[in-house]
């Protein structure tokens, strides 16, 4: 399964690729490649919410090994460790309930949710900070992403993920956002 991800990630990298640098004379360049993609219309909720889940927690697990990279701060060096540990997993939950409840079903592009932050900031300002402030918009876009679910998803094992992404989220959030005040007198 982890092969399918990659292989998945990489397709998405190249059709975005190809959408932004070909031409738009071009035939080719009119063809939507969302065509390969089941819509909104065309997917159960339940998968679109996976699909787009599992890639936001590729977001927050990217960001997360560059805090291990550049962070100096144990807290936010803990806090990348605890990042990367949980949403790991929940990926490896999410792809289990993906292959077993849709397994004809191609990839899609998620429920078109804003997801936050998928990447830190470039600047002068302190890792640590930008970090904090790209994570706490990355994780209110998963809280956001998480309570559409609780509301539209069929299957209450995808509800009960969606209230602890909620919870655990929401607990780094508040914990970030005072390591923001404390240590650089941020109020985000």
């Amino acid at each position: 399964m982890h092969y399918r991800a990659l292989f998945t990630l990489l397709v998405l990298a190249m059709l975005m690729t190809a959408c932004s640098s070909a031409p738009a004379a071009t035939p080719m360049s009119a063809m939507d490649h969302a065509e390969h993609m089941p819509s909104s219309g065309d997917a159960p909720y339940d998968a679109l919410f996976i699909d787009g889940m599992e890639l936001h927690h590729q977001g927050a697990v990217t960001m997360a090994e560059q805090a291990l990279e550049s962070a100096q701060r144990p807290e936010i060096r803990q806090l990348a460790e605890e990042i990367m540990s949980a949403q790991q997993d929940e990926i490896v939950q999410m792809r289990a309930w993906r292959s077993s409840w849709y397994p004809e079903l191609a990839p899609t592009d998620g429920t078109g949710m804003a997801m936050g932050s998928m990447a830190i900031a470039d600047g002068t300002t302190p890792f640590e900070q930008r970090f904090m402030e790209a994570m706490i918009a990355h994780h209110e876009g998963a809280v956001a992403m998480a309570r559409d679910a609780l509301q539209k998803a069929e299957h209450q094992e995808l509800k009960a993920f969606a209230q602890t992404v909620i919870t655990a989220q929401e607990a780094e959030i508040a914990q970030m956002r005072q390591w923001l005040k404390e240590w650089y007198n941020v109020e985000p």
